[in-house]
């Protein structure tokens, strides 16, 4: 284990000196996610309804913030298949390194970039009007629950990446990442869809935590008398949960047997 933990640093602070080298990534990635916030916030939001009143930019914020956490799957999978296609990957198997070191490399370094993404989304948050109404206690578990979120879907863009090695693949990556993000709470109250699309909305991971994170933060909801709607943090904790121990595992396994 120490020997692991030593390994996934170094292949951290590996990750951060690209990134410090090449920021333009992160940058357009975060002007793309404040042009969304201005863009539902000011042009389509006059004539969004949030259910029970409310101003519609604090409705907003909390499902822009698990938004991006969703999107940060294309950069871990542009990352992984980046090595992959160069012969990184290959390089670090014939060294003396621990199995998991590349994944769980790879993954604390999109954690900070996570980190580093939301703190820039909140600032953006709070200059167009969106504010917390809870205690610290309540704010703090939002943004765990968001970052648990991200953590939870890096390991599903790793697992994807290393599965089909292909950075063509990327553009089919893209197309499902958006319908995932739009069937859900962040813009609209799921109850104002057609009954069976709503209940797939309801049960969107990504419902779940931004749902959660609206409560937490004592914004505008959505409600809904169904039992997932009923407890939105329970299902926040559970299916970052699931897939975690789902992707994890599978991850690290495609990973050694990238040779065969």
């Amino acid at each position: 284990m120490k020997w692991a933990l030593a390994d996934g640093w170094t292949i951290t602070l590996r990750d951060l000196k690209h990134w410090a080298a090449q920021p333009w990534q992160i940058v357009f990635g975060l002007l793309f996610s404040v042009m969304l916030v201005l863009m539902f916030g000011y042009l389509f939001g006059g004539a969004i309804e949030v259910p029970g009143g409310g101003n519609y930019r604090e409705f907003l914020l909390p499902g822009m913030f698990a938004l991006t956490m969703l999107f940060g799957l294309e950069a871990t999978y542009t990352a992984v298949t980046t090595d992959a296609d160069r012969g990184v990957t290959d390089r670090f198997r014939a060294m003396p390194m621990a199995g998991s070191a590349v994944v769980m490399g790879r993954a604390s370094a999109d954690m900070l970039n996570s980190m580093l993404t939301l703190a820039a989304m909140v600032a953006c948050g709070l200059a167009v009007g969106w504010r917390w109404h809870e205690g610290v206690g309540a704010t703090l578990a939002a943004f765990g629950l968001l970052l648990l979120l991200r953590f939870a879907l890096l390991w599903l863009g790793i697992w994807l990446a290393l599965v089909l090695r292909s950075p063509e693949a990327l553009m089919a990556l893209q197309i499902l990442v958006w319908p995932l993000g739009f069937l859900s709470n962040v813009y609209v109250a799921p109850q104002t869809m057609p009954g069976w699309l709503g209940t797939l909305a309801e049960w969107n991971p990504l419902s779940a935590t931004v749902a959660a994170a609206r409560e937490l933060f004592g914004n505008p909801g959505w409600g809904g008398d169904s039992w997932v709607a009923q407890h939105s943090i329970l299902m926040a904790f559970l299916w970052p949960a699931v897939l975690t121990a789902v992707f994890f595992p599978l991850s690290v396994r495609a990973y050694r047997r990238l040779s065969r």
